[in-house]
């Protein structure tokens, strides 16, 4: 049961970032926030190495896949930050492209800073899983953001939406269920609610793309010129 939970998770996760590749080049754009993208991609870079030297010293099919899976992720996830550093200013018209910059990479350290900090405070066992479901919320958040602020499906696929939530689910049932835990079912049940959100706006807005085209601005109203009050004046 454990495997099989494992591999649906790092097949969904693995068939999102595909997708979120393909997305942001043929579109120019980014399909991951940047928030989420930046916390994603520091979780992945900090335990597919703790995974790693895990799986190398204390060998088991369960570690050996997860170090696999994780470093698989961050290897994906490498181009998925590609995409947001060579498209990604266009989002953000008001900045240079140092002030993008600068913001981006300090999106990216301090989300390494969170990690490592989890680390210190749980140990790397439990840190891992606190970390990801915590971030998952966020993530699941920020995608509706997205999705509003884009005012439709730029950057976004139903493949995303859907995989995404198969991914978390099998999660959340491995390490909130199989191996109990209410402090991350109740995480991942937020997830859930999320991602099916997500899943309805983009299934949605797949049906009827004129009704997520950003609208006009109303014209202002103008006003009646004030006639002149011929009495007073005589």
């Amino acid at each position: 049961m454990t495997m099989i939970l494992v591999d649906i998770t790092g097949a969904a996760w693995t068939i999102v970032y595909i997708n979120a590749i393909w997305v942001g080049f043929r579109q120019r754009t980014f399909a991951m926030p940047l928030v989420a993208l930046a916390l994603n991609f520091a979780w992945e870079l900090t335990y597919s190495a703790v995974d790693l030297r895990t799986a190398v010293t204390v060998p088991s099919t369960t570690n050996t896949a997860w170090a696999v899976v994780e470093i698989v992720w961050a290897l994906f996830d490498v181009v998925v930050v590609a995409t947001f550093f060579r498209f990604g200013r266009a989002e953000f018209t008001s900045l240079s492209k140092r002030m993008f910059t600068a913001a981006a990479m300090l999106a990216f350290a301090v989300s390494l800073a969170v990690q490592w900090l989890f680390i210190a405070e749980f140990g790397a066992q439990v840190a891992v899983r606190y970390s990801a479901f915590l971030q998952t919320v966020v993530m699941s958040w920020t995608f509706i953001a997205m999705f509003v602020g884009r005012r439709g499906l730029r950057g976004q696929t139903v493949t995303i939406a859907v995989g995404k939530w198969i991914g978390t689910l099998a999660a959340t049932i491995l390490y909130g269920v199989v191996e109990p835990s209410s402090f991350i079912l109740g995480l991942g049940i937020v997830c859930c609610v999320l991602d099916l959100v997500y899943i309805g706006l983009v299934v949605r807005a797949k049906r009827s793309p004129a009704g997520f085209t950003t609208s006009r601005m109303p014209e202002p109203v103008q006003l009646p010129e004030r006639v002149p009050d011929v009495s007073a004046a005589s």
